[in-house]
Order: C-alpha cells, then sequence, then structure tokens
C-alpha cells in the first residue's frame, strides 16, 4: 500500500517526505486555503510538487464541465505529477474522460459508494477516493465501499487505483491494507501515529537502561 499525506502544510511534507515516509500528497481547496493565505495557491503547489516525486492531487473547484476541463488544464501545467482531484457528479465525470483522453491524469473525490467508484472508473478516473471515515460517522461502514470496489475492479480488472481518504485513525489504515486499497492517504497526525507503540518506547528504554547499568559497572573501581 502507498501512504499519501493529506495536507498542504510544506513543514509537514519535506518532514514525511525527507523521512521516506510517504510516497504521494493530496490537497484539496480547504487545505490550499489553510497554507497559502496571501500566497498563490499555485504557487504552493508547484512548491510541494518539487518536494515529492510522487502525485500530488490538486482540486478544481469548478462545478461545471467546461469550468472543471479549465482549471484542470491548467493545474496540470504545474508539474508533471500533478493529479487533478474531480468532485464525483455528472459534470465531474465528462471532464474526467475528456481530461484522460489528453493525458491528464485524475482523482474522482468524494465517493461514497461502489458503484460511484466504478462508474469513475469507468470514465478513466487514475483513483478513485472512497471517504471511509465520514460513511463512519453517519452511521454506515466506511470499509464496505473499499471492500465493494476492490471486489469489482478485481473482477474486471480495472486498473484504476482505490484510494481511502477520510482515515480517522491508524486502525482505517490497517483495514484498508487488508481489504487491498491501493493507496491510503493520511493527515499528518495519523501518519506520526502509525510510527508509536508504547511498547516500543518502553523497551527502548529497557535496552539504554540496561546498557548504561553495564557501561557505568565496567567503568566502577575494582
Amino acid at each position: 500500500m502507498k501512504f499519501f499525506l493529506d495536507t498542504a502544510s510544506l513543514k509537514d511534507i519535506s518532514w514525511a517526505a525527507q523521512a521516506g515516509l510517504i510516497d504521494g500528497v493530496t490537497t484539496n481547496p480547504s487545505l490550499l486555503a489553510k497554507q497559502a493565505g496571501d500566497l498563490d495557491p499555485k504557487d504552493v503547489l508547484k512548491e510541494i510538487c518539487s518536494l515529492v516525486e510522487g502525485p500530488v492531487s490538486a482540486e478544481v473547484v469548478a462545478l461545471d464541465t467546461d469550468g472543471m476541463l479549465r482549471e484542470g488544464g491548467e493545474l496540470a501545467k504545474i508539474a508533471d505529477n500533478i493529479v487533478v482531484k474531480i468532485p464525483m457528479t455528472e459534470a465531474g465525470m465528462v471532464a474526467v474522460r475528456r481530461l484522460a483522453v489528453d493525458g491528464i491524469k485524475t482523482n474522482v473525490t468524494l465517493c461514497f459508494s461502489s458503484v460511484q467508484c466504478l462508474i469513475a472508473a469507468k470514465a478513466g478516473a487514475s483513483y478513485v477516493s472512497p471517504f471511509i471515515g465520514r460513511l463512519d460517522e453517519v452511521d454506515q461502514e466506511g470499509m464496505d465501499v473499499i471492500r465493494e470496489a476492490r471486489v469489482i475492479f478485481d473482477n474486471y480488472q480495472i486498473a484504476t487505483q482505490i484510494l481511502a481518504a477520510s482515515i480517522r485513525h491508524p486502525r482505517h489504515v490497517v483495514e484498508a491494507a487488508m481489504i487491498g486499497a491501493d493507496v491510503a492517504t493520511l493527515p499528518p497526525d495519523i501518519l506520526k501515529k502509525l510510527l508509536l507503540h508504547p511498547l516500543t518506547d518502553r523497551g527502548l528504554e529497557q535496552f539504554l537502561a540496561d546498557w548504561n547499568n553495564r557501561v557505568a559497572r565496567a567503568k566502577a573501581p575494582v
């Protein structure tokens, strides 16, 4: 499974990329607006693309097909690793199909059912993003969408990658990986939690304590 970082924070992206923890980045208008401030969001995206070699998802804000195509074309010019993020709407599917013809990769966002994932894949999406956390919050089993989409895509040898999004905790990552999601996109705090376990800290403390005791005994006068 590939890990993408779901943020527009240059600091967090730089940390994760330098540590070799991520394979790409996903952003959205909310994340970009928070990071950009008075800067041009395109400049922020360009900087993000320079920090990671893998795909960087950048979302359109237009709701009509022509607007999505226009914005998608402009976003794709920022860097070779830009993936244009398109919403799961009828207009969006038309845009995905046309962008695919032009060789522009797309990530269909706001998917909440396996059949939406299938429709997006048929339109030519490079990635589909089921939002598992948001489904859990309305008392639906978000992971079922990943599970069903995996079976459907395998049945028909569909190359579109399943990107588990809206991840709320480390267990979501484990379950998505067990089901066979191709990618999990994680907020920085969740990625950091994946590195941690109290028994790791406890074990390290014990190892160091034992070693320091040995060094102290060796230095003690006979």
